[in-house]
């Protein structure tokens, strides 16, 4: 076939330039070039470079696709190119984008045409439909395509793909990771690209076994695109990758389609982290994308043969002969020289299996295509490693589960690499039983910070494994001590102990298990030797076997659970005293009475209950006097925290307060001096809630004040409500708080309830309930007759109150009792 030119969008021939040097002229006779000068023209050249090289790519598609033409139609290479000129035209492609489809239009041959290996529909998969459909695509879709079919030409692996997809995809619909899927020899599915997923979830998705409820799969079993647009149906009907699942809210699955009867290969997966549906455009863009990148996937270039050199040829029929896994490694370089994957030259057939590709055949592919995640693992390490120092790698060993006789078990593996010229040679090594063995003890030896220890009292010998030395602090160099030598070094103090439990064991065959210490380097350790003697027929020891642990973390922390529980008791016996003194203190400032008593004309009866959980004592307390005048004076108050300072201060509240209404300050006034009282107390921090209210039985009037606490309750005919509070902060909480007053009349009949917080305040339930429920309680009608306190108490308070409890319940005589 002659050598053709390349035909480009604009349908002129484009012929090959030669990038040229240009001169620097010296800023000077006999100068130096002018630097700046010198950066623009490599730059240039650069740029030029570039641009020849994305020129000679998009050339090699050209004519690739001119070449399917010609093999369908079997025209010239000139009327191949006009025939794609035109189709372009007409569905309103650029002629790369068109190329791509072409490609994409590749399928295998019908059967009975022999020497022909692939058939085109040039045409493309569905062309005619595609034409309509693409008659209505938006200019600006056309236009994204465009620029995606000339971004395709730099692509160059499947990873590639998946990332040049997400930089188009991303900005035009939010894109967030694409994945790329192709169908395996089982059934099942295999990554074989991926962008915007890290390689940890990358690895735990890499392989996706032949089973029902996964989109990938059903979109390349159905042939049609699958949205995932109803998260909670999605969710439902499939299982949905990512950790967590809801990562992406809206995903989209097409299969990359070919020509002809053939079922899909290729899924490409859109993973969005917003909501919502794909519209119309979203969907003809990503059809679009899905006909261009057909074309991308079959031009990829195959592996390069394998070189049938005397090394590869020997290598692999020493793999042939050998029942391991290994594989022969070529370096891929980058252009500054690094590493940036390798080539399987030669594998074994275990190999697939131990990178997870199980029925698949590794030689000739890249090893990252086959692992992605073995890039952040210590064997990629250890392979980059051996190239750089020449020296063979050996990593630590690692469970893998492989199926025998049809049952999955786990097998140890060692992977080892060794360089082979410019090559390596990578195997894994599969450890006997044995090997496991000695891999368990010494994992146990680690873990519990142990070594073994042996005696033969026949021929003096001695053995520790390696971690005994390591626990004593002594030189492998110098051998083991034997077992009579042993409480030596001991410390000074458990020197007798030791000595006495070796002779124990040596005479009389008794095993033993005794703590001693031992001083290092490193401070004192506390170590335990357990031993035991095997005795011959007559029944003397002849060998003597134990163990030896550190105990020094372990004693360290009973040592510190000792001092801990003594400091506990000491607090708990000064909390004790304190609680008994605080006690003593409220009782004496809170006297009870034993029957409810008669002040101006009211009725009161007064409720104290103390916490029953923790030993402290809480700072609740009550007034209810009869004022000189004849008024009723009733308050309610409750002190932040607990302890003889809440104790103090409750007492100090209570007693001003008194005395300040006495002599004739207002609520308000009182409340105010209150507050500058607790800001200019000795416990600058102490805060308190208190209600004030003052009856007058010759009006009926009651005149109430409050600072920060719950509204008193009244109950008037069979009614409860909750009086509206007037403004006032909690006292002690700042200089500014403004108090008022409100006033309310008290019929005959009617029935007050103050209360401190303890009565409502039930956690969980909030406080709002807690009010609910004490409404509810006293509007409830009882049995044990007007003046108890009883019922209402035992309704609201659960068995365990955590925190102290008054009640003022203040009724006002005549009409029917409540």
């Amino acid at each position: 076939m002659p050598a053709h030119k390349a035909f480009f969008p604009s349908g002129q021939v484009c012929n090959a330039q030669r990038v040229t040097s240009e001169p620097v002229t010296p800023a000077q006779p006999g100068g130096a070039p002018d630097l700046a000068e010198l950066a623009k023209i490599v730059a240039r050249q650069r740029a030029e470079l570039d641009r020849l090289r994305d020129q000679a790519a998009t050339s090699a598609v050209v004519e690739r696709a001119k070449g399917a033409v010609m093999a369908l139609t079997g025209c010239t290479a000139d009327a191949a190119g006009e025939q794609l000129l035109q189709r372009a035209k007409a569905a309103r492609h650029t002629l790369l984008e068109e190329c791509w489809i072409t490609l994409g239009g590749l399928a295998p041959a019908p059967a009975g045409r022999s020497g022909a290996r692939e058939a085109v529909d040039i045409g493309g998969p569905g062309s005619e439909a595609t034409a309509l459909e693409q008659s209505a695509v938006p200019d600006d879709v056309t236009a994204a395509l465009a620029r995606l079919g000339k971004a395709l030409v730099r692509v160059m692996t499947p990873h590639d793909l998946a990332r040049c997809l997400l930089e188009h995809l991303g900005p035009d619909m939010s894109a967030d990771a694409v994945l790329i899927y192709a169908r395996r020899p089982d059934g099942g599915l295999g990554l074989i690209g991926h962008a915007g997923v890290d390689d940890t979830l990358a690895a735990q998705w890499g392989q996706v076994p032949p089973l029902s409820g996964m989109a990938a799969l059903d979109a390349l079993r159905a042939g049609e695109p699958r949205w995932l647009e109803d998260f909670a149906a999605d969710e439902r009907r499939y299982l949905l990758i990512g950790d967590p699942s809801d990562r992406w809210r809206s995903r989209a699955w097409l299969p990359v389609l070919t020509a002809g009867p053939a079922v899909p290969e290729v899924c490409i997966g859109v993973l969005r982290g917003r909501a919502g549906a794909f519209t119309a455009r979203d969907r003809a863009h990503l059809r679009g994308v899905t006909r261009l990148c057909a074309g991308r996937l079959r031009a990829f270039d195959a592996p390069p043969e394998r070189s049938a050199d005397a090394e590869t040829d020997a290598v692999q029929a020493l793999f042939e002969a050998l029942p391991v896994a290994a594989m022969l490694l070529t370096p891929l370089r980058a252009a500054t020289g690094e590493v940036e994957d390798f080539r399987v030259q030669a594998a074994t057939d275990q190999v697939g299996d131990l990178l997870g590709r199980t029925g698949e055949e590794p030689a000739g592919r890249r090893l990252l295509e086959l692992r992605p995640a073995l890039a952040a693992e210590p064997l990629w390490r250890g392979c980059l490693r051996v190239l750089a120092t020449g020296q063979a790698y050996e990593g630590e060993p690692f469970a893998h589960e492989e199926v025998v006789a049809g049952v999955a078990e786990l097998s140890l593996y060692t992977a080892r690499a060794a360089p082979l010229g410019d090559a390596l040679v990578v195997s894994w090594i599969r450890h006997g039983s044995s090997d496991r063995q000695e891999q368990r003890l010494a994992d146990l030896q680690r873990l519990g910070n142990l070594g073994w220890a042996n005696w033969n009292l026949v021929t003096q010998e001695a053995s520790w494994s390696t971690q005994v030395f390591s626990l004593v602090g002594r030189d492998p160099a110098h051998g083991p001590v034997g077992l009579s030598q042993v409480p030596e070094l001991a410390l000074p103090e458990d020197t007798p102990a030791l000595t006495r439990a070796v002779d124990e064991l040596l005479h009389q065959g008794r095993p033993f298990d005794v703590p001693f210490r031992i001083r290092t380097s490193g401070g004192i350790r506390h170590l335990r030797l357990a031993a035991e003697a095997v005795a011959d027929r007559h029944g003397t020891p002849v060998e003597v076997h134990g163990f030896v642990q550190d105990m020094t973390a372990r004693r360290r922390a009973e040592l510190a659970l000792v001092e801990s529980e003594r400091a506990i008791l000491t607090q708990h016996d000064v909390l004790q005293a304190e609680r008994t003194l605080a006690s003593r203190l409220q009782h004496a400032l809170l006297p009870l009475a034993n029957r409810p008593v008669h002040l101006a004309g009211l009725r009161v009866e007064v409720a104290y209950l103390p916490a029953q959980s923790g030993v402290h004592v809480g700072g609740d307390w009550f007034s209810a006097i009869e004022l000189p005048d004849g008024d009723a004076l009733l308050v309610v108050g409750d002190v932040a925290g607990h302890g003889v300072d809440a104790v103090a201060t409750m007492a100090q509240l209570r007693f001003t307060a008194k005395g300040m209404v006495i002599t004739g300050s207002s609520l308000t006034g009182a409340l105010a001096r209150l507050n500058t009282l607790l800001l200019h107390s000795r416990d600058s921090h102490a805060s308190a809630t208190m209600v004030l209210a003052r009856y007058n039985p010759r009006r009926g009037r009651l005149v109430w004040a409050q600072a920060g606490h719950p509204p008193p309750l009244l109950l008037r005919d069979g009614e409860a409500r909750y009086l509206r509070r007037p403004a006032g902060m909690l006292l002690g909480a700042t200089a500014t708080s403004v108090y008022q007053e409100a006033e309310c009349r008290l019929d005959p009949g009617d029935r007050l309830i103050l209360y401190t917080d303890g009565l409502v305040e039930h956690p969980p339930d909030s406080i709002d309930r807690g009010l609910e429920r004490l409404a509810e309680a006293v509007a409830a009608p009882h049995g044990d007759g007007p003046g108890s306190l009883g019922p209402l108490l035992a309704r609201m308070l659960p068995d365990e109150r955590r925190d102290d409890v008054c009640v003022v319940d203040v009724r006002v005589p005549g009409g029917q009792d409540q």
